[in-house]
């Protein structure tokens, strides 16, 4: 941490029921399905690197390139295959580990529901 910028303020947050705002997909990411996803930053650091927040997607299989990321499932169920990598089965109580640049496939059984943090190169 550097000197300009600030420890996160300490809370809590009963994440299963917390509010989300809208996040609207970029229709080119939609496979199939109509999923939503909805998300909340909670903290970001001052240089914007550095993200913790929630988010949630309803079921349905959309593609993706990560940034560097660990979240936890807190509720819900997806397959995400990992372009030339790994099937990762999700659900509740799992962490999971993404890399930047990795090309993804998210298949959502069950609305999934995330709470994370993403690591973001500096601009």
């Amino acid at each position: 941490m550097t000197t300009n910028e600030q420890a996160p303020v300490p809370f809590a947050l009963h994440v299963p029921d917390a509010d989300l705002e809208p996040e609207p997909l970029d229709p080119a990411q939609i496979v199939s399905g109509d999923p939503v996803v909805t998300g909340r930053v909670l903290w970001e650091s001052a240089d914007g690197t550095q993200l913790r927040g929630l988010w949630q997607i309803t079921p349905g299989v959309v593609t993706d390139t990560e940034a560097d990321e660990l979240f936890v499932v807190v509720s819900g169920r997806a397959t995400i295959e990992v372009e030339g990598g790994p099937v990762l089965e999700v659900g509740p109580g799992d962490a999971c580990v993404l890399r930047e640049g990795d090309r993804t496939t998210w298949t959502v059984h069950e609305t999934l529901r995330k709470a994370y943090h993403i690591a973001l190169p500096r601009p």
